[in-house]
């Protein structure tokens, strides 16, 4: 089938998606903090670019499917932390792939959220640096701020970035997608859910299906993003929430 290069692999909904591609015949490089193929630290430039070139070594060049699926949540403390894996670590990889992917007529899905609507401004000097890539800039408007900013505001600007790069990328024969899941349980979902502060946050959102998702679920939408079916989508961001941002946002889309 070829390889597919998924980041947070090692739990949540990468570990779903791996699993999947897997049992599709897929060749996996899984990328980690620890536990996969290629451990790296995705909130560092270093950590970043080291799993560039290593995925680019094993692969030889050649990649068939990525998923950028690694993220922190919103009840981190270190809101810089945050917004340098959610954002860096996605957009630094993505683009670092780009090569690999033309060459196969790669597809992409790139995980944002559905809180990348909610009370974020899209005009905000974050949003505009990390947009731009100015981390140090960005690093220093965010400042001692909590994790509870800075995912929303992340995420908003990581589907941004999808969007951007969608008719290049449409034009060199790569599909490129973004997914915005909400409420799933996962470990990251669990950390905000159980924080005593964030926790009530989470409580109050709405979620008209009544439940959170299950991971296989989202990674599910996921493998049909990159199957030959969805071939047609490009710079689509897929709400898959349960239809909480429809409750919040009936009249925008």
């Amino acid at each position: 089938m070829g390889i597919a290069v998924i980041t947070g692999a090692a739990s949540g909904i990468g570990a779903c998606v791996k699993a999947r591609l897997e049992a599709q015949g897929y060749d996996i490089i899984g990328i980690d903090l620890q536990g996969e193929t290629i451990s790296a630290d995705l909130s560092t430039t270093e950590g970043r670019q080291a799993a560039i070139t290593q995925t680019l070594e094993m692969c030889e060049g050649n990649i068939d499917r990525l998923v950028l699926a690694a993220g922190l949540g919103g009840h981190i403390e270190d809101g810089q932390l945050v917004a340098r894996v959610n954002y860096f670590g996605a957009v630094e990889l993505l683009d670092g792939f780009k090569e690999a992917l033309r060459k196969t007529q790669g597809r992409v899905v790139v995980i944002s959220s559905n809180s990348a609507q909610m009370r974020t401004d899209p005009e905000s000097d974050i949003v505009r640096c990390l947009l731009d890539g100015n981390e140090g800039q960005a690093m220093q408007y965010i400042g001692d701020s909590h994790g509870a900013l800075t995912y929303g505001v992340s995420k908003h600007a990581v589907a941004r970035a999808v969007r951007r790069r969608a008719a290049e990328w449409g034009q060199i024969g790569v599909t490129l997608n973004a997914i915005a899941p909400g409420m799933t349980e996962t470990p990251m979902f669990r950390g905000a859910a159980d924080h005593p502060v964030i926790g009530r946050s989470v409580e109050a959102i709405p979620i008209p299906k009544t439940r959170v998702a299950t991971p296989d679920e989202i990674a599910g939408v996921i493998e049909f993003m990159l199957s030959d079916t969805a071939e047609y989508m490009q710079g689509s961001i897929i709400y898959v929430d349960g239809g909480t941002d429809a409750q919040l946002r009936p009249d925008a889309f």
